[in-house]
């Protein structure tokens, strides 16, 4: 026990040394930077809003700057000698890089591997289900896992489960390949198949689908808008006939 005493308060006093000496270099515990007050040294190199070197400066030269230009005294790089620091608008810099992060989090694509189960005697219509459900699967750039479940004697007929799983290779070989030949695993039979597009593609695809039913739906709304705001144009009503005198008719005789 005494032993066992003695390595634990070695092991944190080892742990509390890495800490200061940690500190001391500068680094700092927390992920996001030091900005204006929080930075303690006693000189930064710095470096201007556009990006221009301005040299090592003191500490308060630099918050002064910041003061005169509106803007944040950010520390870049803690494990420089001297650290390095940015003129910057921390707020603006903040929500760019949280949108930065956000759409290459959207753009990022994770394969997701499907998996779809028949039975080597399916009915047709069970069949073309399962053929739609592994389509839709390659559409989008998924693998796709097809397992073949053999109960009782059906196990003695591995050649039913072969050939079911070349077929519907062969109904969807437009939009995926054979990545893993069919392979008995214990009661099952299984096969995967690839997508010949890309995720990233695919996932494109799929947000341009959606924009163009998106605009052609707004178009549909707009022009039943426009129609029903249209004024009602009132037909033109006929001009009752004028009778003309006709030039060969007699003058009346004036004479008594």
């Amino acid at each position: 026990m005494f032993r066992l005493g003695w390595s634990h308060r070695n092991r944190r006093c080892a742990s509390v040394r890495q800490a200061v000496a940690w500190c001391y270099r500068g680094g700092s515990i927390s992920a996001e930077p030091r900005i204006n007050d929080r930075i303690r040294v006693p000189e930064v190199r710095l470096v201007g809003p556009s990006g221009e070197q301005v040299g090592i400066v003191p500490l308060a030269k630099a918050l002064e700057l910041a003061q005169e230009y509106d803007l944040d005294l950010v520390e870049v790089a803690a494990n420089a000698r001297p650290p390095v620091c940015k003129l910057m608008d921390y707020g603006k810099f903040k929500y760019e890089s949280a949108m930065k992060a956000r759409e290459a989090r959207k753009n990022q694509a994770h394969t997701v591997i499907k998996e779809m189960k028949l039975r080597p005697k399916i009915d047709p219509h069970d069949y073309d289900t399962k053929k739609g459900h592994v389509v839709r699967f390659l559409k989008q750039g998924d693998k796709v896992k097809i397992t073949i479940m053999f109960r009782g004697r059906e196990q003695s007929r591995p050649e039913l489960g072969f050939r079911l799983l070349q077929r519907l290779a062969s109904d969807v070989e437009e939009l995926g390949f054979i990545e893993s030949n069919p392979k008995q695993d214990g009661r099952n039979m299984i096969m995967v198949l690839g997508p010949h597009k890309k995720k990233t593609e695919a996932m494109a695809e799929a947000r341009e689908a959606q924009a163009a039913r998106k605009a052609e739906r707004q178009g549909v709304s707009s022009e039943e808008t426009s129609e029903a705001e249209a004024p009602e144009v009132e037909a033109p009503q006929a001009e009752a006939p004028v009778a003309e005198a006709s030039a060969d008719a007699p003058a009346e005789n004036t004479e008594a």
